[in-house]
């Protein structure tokens, strides 16, 4: 059974995409989609890094383009470095 939710997506082109979703009651990964694995340095036994391992429960490569979004105009992507729209009015 697919267990479908709505994302947007900026590669290779903004849309909106339908994706699958982990299955929530998988005994395997209780729903994470995957398992993380914490691996030390062997000589210190220090903490080095982790790697997902992905459940078989879902296919995180399953997706279908919903709606293409289109880019913003050119001029509304220019950034005015001058200007601060967060800056407060002078009273």
């Amino acid at each position: 059974m697919i267990r479908l939710r709505i994302q947007h997506s900026t590669w290779p082109r903004r849309a909106l995409v339908l994706t699958d979703t982990p299955r929530p009651d998988c005994p395997d990964c209780d729903g994470d989609g995957g398992i993380e694995s914490f691996y030390g340095d062997y000589d210190t036994g220090e903490y080095a890094g982790s790697e997902w391992d992905p459940c078989t429960c879902w296919d995180e490569t399953r997706r279908w383009t919903l709606l293409p979004l289109p880019r913003r105009p050119r001029w509304l992507r220019q950034q005015h470095p001058d200007t601060d729209p967060w800056a407060e009015p002078p009273f």
